[in-house]
């Protein structure tokens, strides 16, 4: 430990520096992941696998009936809604507008880039694998475009994780961030198996929107606090009574 330095400032320090790192490791690990499933997934390596699982949701004698009783697949149907691209749309212009409105535009910014450019990438990585559909049961809901990686999955990724990330860099208090992140998590895994039990999607599908959606939110994460320690996104503010709140960003 440097002599200049107290244990608890080492301790921060490290913190500091070691977090990042660690995350860029692991989104290195989840796309490199997502580079096997895909090459698995082309050569026709998890056929078995997904055909057994998307066939383990459906009754037995009845392809047409997800498992479990009719107020459950109307369920699934509300969850996968949480991952269209109208409801996701919806809570990125209001968490837009609100960051904008208390002047945090840096946080905008990030914002913005994060989910657009997860849009972005979900839509290239479809057209370029072009994976059909699963045929071997009848959707319980509508599809339009390409089955790998799976959009739902990695655009709620994108959008919970980042949003629960910069949710975590305003705040302080650790149960608030391991709030926002539990939150983020639940949600993104909800929609994910929400689009298995519909038999819209493989789940070797869903695991890669998973990875590939994940690895994007936790660059974004590093990004922000990168530039929160260079002071161009706000510092996380203090919600105990003991603890000051940190000035907001120039307007």
């Amino acid at each position: 430990m440097p002599s200049h330095l107290s244990r608890p400032q080492f301790l921060d320090l490290a913190r500091r520096e070691i977090g990042p790192l660690a995350a860029l490791l692991v989104a290195a690990a989840l796309v490199l992941s997502f580079g096997y499933l895909a090459t698995e997934v082309l050569e026709g390596d998890t056929a078995g696998f997904d055909q057994a699982v998307v066939l383990a949701m459906r009754t037995s004698g009845n392809l047409a009936d997800p498992i479990g009783p009719a107020w459950l697949e109307e369920m699934g149907r509300d969850v996968t809604a949480l991952g269209s691209y109208a409801f996701l749309g919806f809570v990125f212009f209001s968490v837009l507008g609100y960051l904008v409105l208390i002047r945090k535009r840096s946080a905008a910014l990030l914002m913005t880039a994060a989910v657009l450019g997860g849009a972005v990438l979900s839509t290239i990585l479809k057209l370029g694998i072009d994976r059909a559909r699963p045929d071997l049961v009848p959707h319980a809901a509508r599809v339009f475009t390409a089955s790998f990686p799976s959009g739902h999955a990695t655009l709620s990724a994108v959008t919970f994780l980042t949003l629960g990330a910069l949710l975590t860099r305003m705040h302080a208090e650790r149960r608030i961030k391991v709030y926002f992140m539990a939150l983020a998590v639940i949600l993104t895994v909800a929609v994910g198996l929400s689009r298995l039990y519909l038999g819209v999607h493989y789940p070797t599908d869903v695991i890669a929107g998973w990875a590939v959606g994940a690895a994007w939110a936790i660059l974004c994460w590093v990004a922000a606090v990168w530039l929160q320690q260079r002071g161009e996104v706000e510092r996380p503010t203090a919600s105990h009574p003991d603890l000051r709140e940190a000035p907001e960003e120039a307007s």
